[in-house]
């Protein structure tokens, strides 16, 4: 029997196959779904903020890709004692528009440059993604066979 895994804001699930892992509400966060093809484990994170450098207070790790990642890769590696893990990542839309927008605001699109950033550090292929645009996403993983499903309000389903 399966279970239906959600991962909220700012957090990250381990689980096995049958399982399904699930976040929704993807707005200017990023999705990365993490796994491990022979033993079927995978993670999913939803990553908050780019970088954790500005913040003092770094307890909450899970919601910065430059520490939720690593971190979570650790655990997966360890667990599983696999070197290989894929990732799909999904997210970092453009969700509010701003007159004279800068670098700076466009949290989306540094989300998703952190996340590739982290991941190519880690060296982890990101085999595919959904991301960018003006709107928020839910991202669907299927840890029998890393099919990942990725929904838009009123718009087709995407599979990764």
């Amino acid at each position: 029997m399966s279970e239906q895994i959600k991962v909220g804001i700012s957090d990250y699930k381990l689980a096995t196959a049958p399982n399904q892992l699930v976040t929704i509400g993807l707005g200017s966060c990023v999705g990365i779904a993490l796994y491990a093809p022979e033993s079927k484990i995978g993670a999913l994170s939803h990553i908050m903020l780019p970088d954790s450098s500005s913040f003092s207070d770094t307890s909450k790790w899970a919601k910065f890709a430059n520490l939720a990642l690593p971190n979570i890769v650790n655990e997966l590696r360890e667990q599983t004692k696999e070197t290989k893990i894929l990732a799909k990542i999904a997210g970092g839309a453009s969700m509010f528009t701003f007159t004279n927008e800068s670098q700076t605001l466009q949290i989306g699109l540094r989300n998703i440059e952190a996340v590739k950033a982290t991941l190519t550090e880690l060296e982890i292929p990101i085999v595919s993604e959904h991301v960018g645009g003006k709107m928020g996403r839910s991202m669907y993983v299927d840890l029998n066979d890393f099919n990942v499903k990725v929904r838009m309000v009123n718009r087709e389903e995407f599979i990764l």
